[in-house]
């Protein structure tokens, strides 16, 4: 069977473009890894040959040359670009793990950078921060650009990530660049609609927040959850 081309995958699913709409936050290791690269050969689609890197990631302790040279369908050229950005990441990488962010209340969501660089955007942006069971920040990803209603923000979306952190939680967070804090129709129908597919998935949506001025407006707190 002739190897999968990234043209051969839905749009919204390509690696680049999903960096391009949502962030590289929001993409997996593997997907990170096919967005660096491109294209897979003749034999071997982009996607198997970046799951076949991604399996080999482990912290502090990078595959070297000679190992990806294993992996059929890496070449000295693939090789060397993943050696390159290896060696930015040890450069320029977090020096010391970050200290867990607990979220028990509503304004705690602005010691989110991720929450806090929605100032100033043009469009709506709708993210999605997954909590672990002591309501620490395990990760934060803009799932959508763009005008919000229930037909863009599809829960499917929402929760594929919160699965993957196995999060026992999440809270939603959007911004409202007119500067009204007050939610719409459409952020309340959003609201219900994922509140019931968390029940069903059993992880909870603690709060959906409006962010406004550097403040957030919690539709829980006005009794929409």
């Amino acid at each position: 069977m002739p190897a999968k081309r990234i043209t051969d995958i839905d749009p919204l699913d390509r690696p680049r473009e999903k960096i391009e709409k949502k962030g590289a936050s929001a993409l997996k290791d593997s997907e990170l890894i096919a967005a660096i690269l491109g294209k897979g050969t003749k034999n071997n689609d982009i996607l198997t040959i970046s799951r076949q890197v991604a399996d080999l990631l482990k912290k502090d302790n990078l595959p070297s040359y000679d190992t990806l040279l294993e992996i059929h369908g890496i070449g000295p050229t693939k090789a060397a670009v993943l050696m390159a950005c290896f060696e930015l990441a040890n450069r320029y990488g977090t020096p010391a793990e970050k200290e867990r962010i607990r979220i028990t209340e509503p304004d705690h969501i602005l010691k989110i950078s991720e929450v806090t660089d929605l100032s100033g955007k043009s469009q709506e942006h709708f993210l999605v921060t997954t909590l672990n069971g002591a309501s620490e920040v395990i990760c934060t990803r803009t799932i959508t650009m763009g005008l919000l209603n229930h037909s863009l923000v599809h829960p499917r979306e929402v929760f594929a990530d919160a699965i993957t952190d196995r999060a026992a939680a999440i809270i939603c967070i959007h911004n409202h660049p007119s500067g009204n804090p007050e939610p719409s129709s459409e952020d309340i129908a959003v609201t219900r609609q994922l509140s019931e597919a968390g029940k069903i998935l059993g992880i909870s949506l603690l709060d959906h927040l409006i962010y406004t001025k550097g403040k957030v407006t919690s539709l829980r707190s006005l009794g929409y959850l």
